[in-house]
């Protein structure tokens, strides 16, 4: 993992998985991820006995909806229920367009629903955009202050 990381990719699917960071070297945002192949390594990586600080220098999570293990929906609830990771933007990136699914991913915080689109310049063109918009234009409160109660 990057030592520090701006973005969390969570994606069980190595092509995906290569079409989002190969979308974000064309922004030049690729060096600024960190993949975590499942929802339980994405827990691991906020929660887990060896977390370190870089989960503080995340600024998105982009998050695939149907995986093993831990699914992005109980990966999602976690993190939006808990104080340390609660104001951390949570974009769903999934080939679901199902109306229960992303009805729940809104009910559980989720900051964004993406459907994952089928030709590729169409994809790079929205994780390029997601990229740019998140790491470089969206500002979060500084770490420090991140453990609010709502």
């Amino acid at each position: 993992m990057n030592a520090h990381p701006e973005i969390l990719l969570v994606e069980d699917n190595p092509y995906d998985a290569d079409l989002v960071i190969r979308a974000l070297r064309k922004r030049n945002l690729a060096e600024k991820v960190t993949r975590a192949n499942d929802g339980q390594e994405a827990l691991d990586f906020f929660f887990g006995a060896g977390s370190t600080d870089a989960s503080g220098s995340i600024k998105v999570v982009f998050l695939d909806l149907k995986m093993p293990k831990v699914g992005g929906l109980e990966v999602l609830q976690k993190l939006k229920s808990d104080n340390r990771t609660r104001c951390l933007p949570v974009v769903m990136l999934t080939s679901s367009q199902e109306n229960c699914d992303v009805q729940e991913c809104y009910r559980l915080g989720a900051n964004s629903y993406i459907v994952k689109p089928m030709k590729f310049e169409d994809f790079a063109q929205i994780i390029g955009d997601l990229g740019t918009y998140w790491v470089e234009r969206n500002h979060l409160p500084d770490k420090s202050s991140r453990n609010f109660q709502p």
